[in-house]
């Protein structure tokens, strides 16, 4: 089994993997896994190569959004199959992880499942893992106990719905989500601030030395993956813009602070979030 994972992706290494034969005569399982798109001609190789050899097989994991092109690589003449995966709803996660605290007879109620849910993102998986843990004490199992033994992935959550946001992505979902996980406008302000900063420290050393460099602009270097996605995202906009998405956050900050109520201050929120997307490149 060869594993290649995000950037390690190489399509010279991917087919010199299927085009040779097992020295022991077993299977070879290439799986590629990977938020960016394979190009068409080189996924259609791939398959092919899977295809000619009864002992080849390639899975590919694609975790971008642009997947409707690439459908038509996985055909049934190539005995290919393609699926797509939806997360599943609060509700549908919340029934599962019910039924697995029954199995293991932890004592927890609908909003304490819920609120495990929301605290790991929504991540089912990880959730009933978390299961396990919680089985051991004891007692009726509350936000209490979640909050002391379970880490929370909110953080993350919020980085998601900043690089959607920038991403031109739709808002309602991921904003509403991050309501959710108890991220109030302030806490969201507060992040998107940080966040047009960094894109920025980004934008001004590419425009200086052409390339970034993660621990020359931030002091330590976070995976490729990641300087990456924040070097793409820097360089759509431009310094003239930059001024423009600071000036709009401080005001909007502004109007939020000076609302009444809650519904106010969701509303001057994300007017403030569709004025920035309006000048994103």
């Amino acid at each position: 089994m060869l594993k290649l994972y995000f950037d390690e992706y190489s399509f010279s290494v991917a087919r010199e993997f299927l085009s040779q034969s097992s020295l022991f005569g077993d299977t070879n399982l290439l799986y590629v896994k990977s938020d960016r798109k394979i190009p068409k001609k080189e996924l259609s190789h791939l398959v092919d190569l899977a295809y000619r050899n009864a002992n080849n097989f390639f899975i590919y994991a694609y975790l971008g959004s642009e997947f409707k092109t690439m459908t038509g690589a996985f055909s049934k003449k190539a005995n290919a199959e393609h699926v797509r995966f939806f997360p599943a709803s609060l509700g549908e996660a919340s029934q599962v992880v019910q039924h697995q605290a029954k199995k293991l007879g932890v004592d927890m109620d609908r909003y304490a499942i819920e609120h495990l849910l929301l605290s790991l993102n929504l991540n089912l998986s990880m959730a009933v893992s978390a299961l396990e843990k919680l089985s051991i004490l004891e007692g009726p199992i509350g936000a209490k106990e979640i909050d002391e033994h379970i880490f929370s992935l909110a953080p993350m959550a919020m980085e998601t719905f900043l690089f959607s946001l920038f991403s031109k992505k739709p808002l309602i979902e991921t904003l509403h989500h991050m309501q959710q996980l108890g991220e109030d406008e302030f806490a969201i302000l507060r992040a998107l601030d940080y966040f047009i900063s960094q894109l920025f420290l980004y934008h001004s050393y590419i425009k200086l030395h052409g390339t970034p460099d993660a621990r020359a602009i931030l002091g330590y270097a976070p995976p490729k993956y990641l300087v990456d996605r924040y070097a793409t995202l820097a360089l759509k906009i431009s310094t003239e813009n930059f001024e423009k998405i600071v000036d709009t956050l401080a005001k909007g900050e502004l109007s939020i602070k000076r609302a009444g109520n809650t519904s106010q201050k969701e509303t001057l929120l994300f007017s403030t979030l569709i004025k920035i997307k309006s000048f994103l490149g």
